[in-house]
């Protein structure tokens, strides 16, 4: 099979295409015929060596732990009834970025009928954090929210849903081109963050109103704007930093002016049961049209492009793999 290998770490050129033999599936797994596998951020970082997530695996490593494609063969004591069924995993098992890969079955979704396999993979993971984030941000119709990275894979997602609740939606993204995609979405307002002066641009645009709620995941100081926008008694909901440039508010200011500032992702890690079926509502609400992914597609022999063009904030939506 053709597989993307990581031999060295370091940049996105060191991911390179090579033949490998098919992987077996062993007790508990499936092997699945990848017709699509999700990239995340996270692997860019592993991919360069940075121990800022997961533990670096060793080398040489075959990234990719979302997957979507169709079963043909299963491991011992794994009923063969899979075979055939297009199924989604988000379990995190690496190895995705190949024509072939192997999963644990209980980690397995079937792909719900309607929703291709670009989109399951879009929302299993993507989709799922994307439901997370707004279960802890618990938005209402009368919310002026603020969502930075609004093109991107979770941001694209957040602006649909603020809007199909009815609140006042302020999309930010970087570059026209961005800026006018999520303003045909159907954004309130649409900013191009990498303009300066963008929160005078957001004030000027509400006319008086102030923000209540930020959903964040960039960091660093487009957070940090974002935050300065916020009204008395808002909230900040941070979900990590595609930026790799923190941001920490004064907590003084927080406490002074009632602000409630979330880290979603800390939070997450102390109460996993928050994350119970959220992959499934995630593939529901996309199969039922609610949260469409906005999906960037490469070849599989393109990784390394893939890869380069994420870390410079260059694609839109969920990037994709696709043998």
């Amino acid at each position: 099979m053709r597989a993307i290998v990581l031999h060295e770490f370091g940049p996105a050129g060191n991911l390179m295409p090579e033949d490998l033999p098919d992987p077996v599936p062993g007790p508990g797994q499936v092997r699945i015929v990848v017709r699509a596998a999700g990239v995340h951020t996270i692997e860019t970082a592993m991919r360069e060596g940075l121990a800022i997530g997961p533990p670096l695996p060793e080398l040489p490593a075959v990234f990719g732990g979302e997957v979507s494609g169709t079963v043909d063969a299963v491991g011992p004591d794994v009923d063969p009834a899979w075979i055939g069924k297009d199924v989604v995993t988000g379990g995190g098992s690496p190895g995705g970025y190949a024509e072939l890969a192997v999963a644990d079955v209980v980690s397995l979704h079937e792909v719900p009928e309607g929703l291709g396999h670009r989109a399951a993979v879009a929302m299993i993971t993507t989709g799922r954090t994307a439901v997370e984030f707004l279960d802890i941000a618990q938005l209402t119709p009368d919310d002026v929210v603020l969502v930075t990275s609004a093109a991107g894979g979770i941001g694209w997602l957040v602006v649909q849903y603020g809007l199909d609740l009815g609140a006042t939606v302020v999309a930010a993204a970087g570059g026209p081109i961005k800026t006018a995609a999520v303003r045909n979405l159907g954004a309130t307002v649409a900013v191009d963050y990498n303009a300066p002066g963008w929160g005078e641009t957001v004030r000027e645009a509400l006319g008086g109103r102030r923000v209540t709620a930020v959903l964040d995941g960039v960091g660093g100081a487009k957070a940090r704007e974002a935050f300065e926008l916020l009204a008395d008694g808002g909230r900040f909901v941070s979900i990590g930093a595609s930026s790799r440039e923190d941001f920490e508010p004064d907590p003084e200011l927080v406490e002074s002016r009632d602000l409630t500032v979330t880290d979603a992702l800390a939070l997450l890690l102390t109460r996993p049961e928050l994350s119970d079926g959220t992959q499934e509502r995630a593939l529901a609400s996309a199969a039922e049209g609610r949260m469409v992914p906005a999906i960037q597609v490469f070849p599989l022999e393109k990784a390394a492009q893939a890869h380069a063009a994420l870390e410079s904030r260059a694609t839109s939506g969920k990037v994709v793999l696709e043998p």
